[in-house]
């Protein structure tokens, strides 16, 4: 007799899961990820990364299709990054998606790039600023002092 198992995820478990899955193929392509980093406006991004090169890179994971539709503030992360990402899991209606950022499909395990985001430099001085910050935040998570 075959039964079938349905196995329900909640929408946490899909967050952590496409998290911990971008965050991974981030450490592949050279990056140092960090979760939860507050930006200067207020906002906080999912995930952030710095690169071997000391660009910036902002993720925005998206747990479904009601997350991506009630929650608009990913605009506001593009002046805080050189490169803005969605990253969603593979069941995820990606036609819905805003046409601009570019695009990680991720599960627990890892991910891929789908599209390229645009490359828009920060100043100087914002990078600057973004990445002490970073590396502030960095050292006091690795201390457990945050």
């Amino acid at each position: 007799m075959d039964v079938e198992v349905i196995v329900a995820v909640t929408r946490p478990e899909t967050t952590n899961a496409v998290t911990r899955g971008a965050a991974r193929l981030f450490l592949a392509l050279g990056y140092a990820p960090l979760v939860e980093v507050s930006l200067p406006n207020g906002r906080r991004a999912d995930l952030m990364a710095l690169g071997p090169r000391g660009e910036i890179a902002i993720a925005e994971v998206k747990s479904g299709l009601d997350d991506y539709r009630t929650d608009r503030k990913w605009s506001e992360y593009a002046p805080f990054c050189d490169a803005f990402y969605f990253a969603v899991d593979a069941a995820f209606p990606r036609h819905v998606l805003a046409d601009g950022p570019g695009l990680i499909v991720a599960d627990a395990f890892g991910g891929a790039v789908l599209v390229e985001p645009p490359v828009i430099p920060l100043a100087p001085a914002r990078r600057k600023a973004l990445t002490l910050a970073f590396a502030r935040l960095a050292a006091a998570r690795a201390l457990g002092l945050e």
